[in-house]
């Protein structure tokens, strides 16, 4: 008896669709483990962060590094994530060549309300496994930034990092890439609202 099973998608059909028009423009969508997933509509306290995030960001990592926003990640063989921002090493092509891999990022940035759950239960050990070295997530719902460092395999073969800090939204955190660079999270999180 057979089964029926999803089609998984490798990076290169991937972008073979997208070629071939498959996709709309306005979607939003990501490959995660080789499945087409389409993200859900962001709120107002989600723009507002990131509008937050745009403003601050720039100034503090000026030169040093590349900024992107919304923009993918490769990581073979089948995944291509669009975090919300990630930090990047510099790159003489500033990677008209080709996407960032998981060895250029410094850092990857999440901002989290609806998506909260899936950031914690699907990136942390997707980004852990490519062996991103360090990920936050703007956690609007407890209004705390979670900092992730350390990734770690277990002997299950469970991918995570085995450093959490959660930093309050009054707070001041230090860029684990340039630990002289430091982010007032007061002028990034939103005023507290009811979700």
């Amino acid at each position: 008896m057979s089964v029926a099973q999803a089609k998984r998608f490798t990076l290169d059909e991937y972008h073979r669709l997208g070629e071939l028009g498959f996709f709309h423009e306005d979607d939003h969508i990501e490959l995660i483990d080789g499945e087409i997933i389409e993200m859900a509509s962001k709120g107002k306290a989600h723009e507002t962060c990131l509008r937050n995030l745009l403003r601050e960001l720039p100034k503090l990592v000026g030169d040093r590094a590349t900024l992107q926003s919304q923009a993918p990640i490769a990581l073979p063989p089948n995944s291509e994530p669009e975090p919300d921002f990630a930090i990047l090493q510099n790159r003489d092509d500033n990677y008209l060549s080709g996407h960032p891999q998981a060895a250029e990022v410094l850092l990857v940035i999440e901002v989290s309300d609806s998506s909260l759950a899936y950031d914690q239960d699907v990136k942390i050990p997707l980004y852990a496994q490519a062996g991103i070295t360090d990920y936050w997530i703007f956690n609007l719902f407890d209004n705390y930034l979670e900092a992730y460092s350390e990734p770690y395999q277990d002997n299950q073969g469970r991918y995570g990092y085995s450093n959490k800090r959660i930093v309050l939204s009054t707070q001041v955190i230090n860029f684990p890439c340039f630990p002289d660079l430091s982010l007032d999270l007061a002028r990034v999180f939103p005023p507290k609202l009811n979700f």
